[in-house]
């Protein structure tokens, strides 16, 4: 079914002279006053009537009206001219917009779907629903030498960690409207030697008792996010000993002439064999030791370091390793040269992960 048309305002093309104007360029009229003076912040849900036109020709290319529904929606989530323009809003209030393409959706694009340049709304504004209060550095925070906030919510009564010892955590980082970024809640707990981990960590987890728990407020430049700070939620689960990273093999900058390749150019050597004839299949779930070095000789992954065992399915995990762990038998320990193309591929700034030819120890300890 076609959607009804609303004719274009008069003023659809420019906005009149004594339109609102706010800095960033933000146009407006009021055209029904509304009642009250609460009105919408950003994190607010708001419930409108809205119908939309394009300033280039007077196209309506989205009415609430004509649908006879209002619609609702998070402020934030919305192009900024609605974002910054909801908010000059009371309820019962209607006003008409004009809004640079900067606000909205950009210049016009064919075949985007989405209208381009200037674009003017008339909005009603319903009624809202307050979102979240922004987070508050509270007022009794202490701060560590560093200078980051801080207020321990549970000392803990385990171990207290020095800059010597590992650590088992959790950790939540908020936006400043509490929403959550990273979380490890449903990752799985992390393991970290304290000397490795940034500052603030380090700083926070050493007021603390292991099962202890804390709240730190990071300035958002030390994350590189586009906030003033972050809210970081920290629960020290444990406490032990540094394990000594295991020494950078000497060969692991090449495959050495010794070693054997498989079609797939796999390379290895077996470094301790146990006798064992049991050797896994693809479908089988392993358990292993391993250490992880790319061909500059630095060590990217460890469950030695972390002092615990990994176990995964041999078909979810990396090509090189699936195809190498079946060559293997309970007990025995290998060395793995696993090119690029059975790894993670080539080196990527930024990616996270390790990039090129890798080289892996690995101790198969059991399997089912």
């Amino acid at each position: 079914m076609t959607q009804q048309t609303i004719k274009a305002p008069a003023d659809v093309a420019k906005a009149p002279a004594d339109a609102l104007m706010t800095e960033s360029g933000l146009a407006s009229t009021i055209l029904t006053s509304g009642t009250g003076s609460d009105k919408p912040a950003a994190t607010a849900t708001v419930t409108v009537h809205y119908t939309g036109w394009k300033s280039s020709d007077g196209s309506m290319f989205d009415s609430s009206v004509t649908r006879g529904e209002p619609a609702s929606f998070p402020l934030n989530q919305v192009i900024a001219g609605w974002t910054e323009g909801l908010q000059l809003m009371v309820p019962g209030e209607k006003r008409r917009f004009w809004i640079p393409e900067d606000l909205a959706y950009g210049p016009e694009v064919p075949g985007t779907g989405r209208p381009g340049g200037q674009l003017v709304f008339d909005v009603e504004l319903i009624s809202f629903e307050k979102g979240p209060e922004p987070i508050q550095v509270p007022a009794d925070a202490l701060k560590t030498e560093s200078g980051i906030d801080y207020v321990v919510t549970q000392a803990g009564n385990g171990e207290q960690p020095t800059f010597e010892n590992t650590v088992d955590f959790h950790f939540s980082f908020l936006d400043p409207n509490g929403q959550p970024v990273q979380s490890t809640k449903q990752s799985g707990p992390q393991t970290a030697a304290m000397e490795k981990l940034p500052p603030f960590f380090t700083e926070v987890f050493a007021l603390l008792q292991a099962g202890g728990t804390a709240d730190a407020y990071i300035p958002g430049k030390l994350l590189g996010a586009p906030y003033e700070f972050v809210k970081c939620e920290l629960e020290l689960l444990a406490v032990k000993e540094t394990i000594p990273a295991p020494p950078v093999p000497e060969d692991v900058a090449a495959v050495p002439a010794d070693a054997q390749k498989t079609d797939s150019g796999l390379a290895y050597k077996v470094l301790n064999a146990a006798g064992s004839d049991e050797k896994p299949a693809a479908s089988n779930t392993v358990t292993v030791h391993y250490t992880g070095w790319d061909t500059d000789g630095e060590m990217f992954d460890s469950s030695v370091v972390r002092g615990e065992t990994t176990s995964f399915p041999l078909q979810q995990v990396i090509k090189g390793w699936t195809e190498g762990l079946q060559l293997m038998s309970k007990g025995d320990s290998f060395r793995f040269w696993i090119p690029q193309d059975l790894a993670y591929g080539p080196k990527q700034e930024g990616s996270g992960r390790p990039g090129g030819m890798l080289v892996f120890d690995v101790e198969l300890i059991d399997f089912k």
